[in-house]
């Protein structure tokens, strides 16, 4: 069974990505076949445009395929920083591709995932979505684009995101501007319907509905003022003074990598003044490249994947004991 499929028909090019036992998770043998089948549908007429979608009830993308990164990690890292390349390349060729694009973002759409929907042109929500970037829960630092995303939310939104690692619902991926439309899930039979006779854009006008409400713009205000300041500690510290959802944030925050964190908050805020996502996505590369050869990345995908004990053992263990020298590393 492949890995991914697809198929043409009535002018839409589909791709499916097809691992639903792990959550469609990325390898590199996908990105590959994804990249050569949007480069020759790019020049192709009878495909008008490119749908992405994801086998199973699930979900879209859970992300990269981790076990096999935390392997190679183990047997010196050469494979991943070869894979990154790719993905990020396709992150840019869906973000640039002269053709309708569009995502639907049912279910889980993780890491990797957001970094093949939220580059396209339409992204479609459902009910379901739970969008999120949880790199920092790993050891890891948000990439695929993340960072360039992150960092264009409304007010701090995108930092809070970050560094808690959590998943935002549909209507708040939509506020975030990771996502266009909201489609209930019952109602995307019918999209796919109406797209095999009317453009992206008139399917959506027909079939979209209004977003309800996004719960993260209710704490815009808190948010916005605790995460504006310059460092992890100091947003942990307004956090404590916030009420109890910021104390909640605060709590999540605390459990993450201390070295992925300050990684993090550098790497969104020098992504906010780039120009573009290439920009982006070529620091996001020399973070991860350089994240591989940690045992920080490791320990936490051990504790969070391999042996699921969800007690990583961080290395240095305090937000003090990392240093400007350690996150410069990153970015060298």
């Amino acid at each position: 069974m492949n890995d991914v499929q697809f198929l043409v028909g009535s002018g839409i090019g589909r791709i499916t990505l097809n691992r639903p036992r792990a959550l469609n998770s990325l390898n590199h043998g996908m990105v590959l076949a994804m990249l050569d089948h949007l480069e020759a549908w790019r020049a192709d007429p009878g495909v008008r445009a490119v749908l992405i979608d994801g086998a199973g009830d699930r979900g879209l993308c859970a992300g990269g395929d981790i076990r096999a990164i935390y392997e190679d990690a183990r047997g010196g890292g050469t494979a991943s920083p070869r894979f990154w390349a790719d993905e990020y390349r396709l992150n840019t060729v869906i973000s640039r591709y002269p053709k309708p694009y569009l995502a639907l973002m049912d279910g889980l759409v993780m890491g990797g995932g957001v970094g093949v929907s939220a580059h396209g042109s339409h992204r479609v929500v459902t009910e379901r979505s739970r969008v999120g970037m949880p790199e920092t829960g790993i050891g890891f630092v948000p990439d695929v684009g993340g960072t360039y995303l992150l960092s264009r939310t409304p007010g701090e939104l995108g930092t809070h995101i970050a560094l808690t690692a959590g998943a935002i619902s549909g209507p708040d991926a939509i506020h975030c501007g990771l996502a266009d439309h909201f489609v209930p899930s019952e109602r995307i039979p019918d999209l796919l319907d109406a797209l095999t006779t009317r453009t992206p854009d008139d399917a959506l006008e027909l079939i979209a509905d209004p977003a309800p409400p996004s719960a993260l713009a209710v704490d815009a205000a808190w948010i916005d003022r605790c995460y504006a300041a310059d460092t992890v500690e100091e947003i942990l510290a307004r956090l404590h003074t916030e009420g109890d959802a910021a104390a909640t944030a605060a709590k999540e925050i605390e459990a993450k990598s201390p070295t992925a964190l300050k990684v993090t908050l550098r790497a969104l805020r020098s992504a906010a003044a780039m120009p573009d996502l290439e920009t982006a996505l070529a620091q996001e590369l020399r973070i991860s490249t350089h994240a591989l050869s940690t045992a920080e990345f490791a320990e936490g995908i051990r504790a969070q994947i391999i042996d699921k004990d969800r007690s990583p053992k961080w290395s240095p263990a305090t937000l003090s004991e990392v240093d400007d020298e350690l996150v410069d590393a990153y970015f060298a």
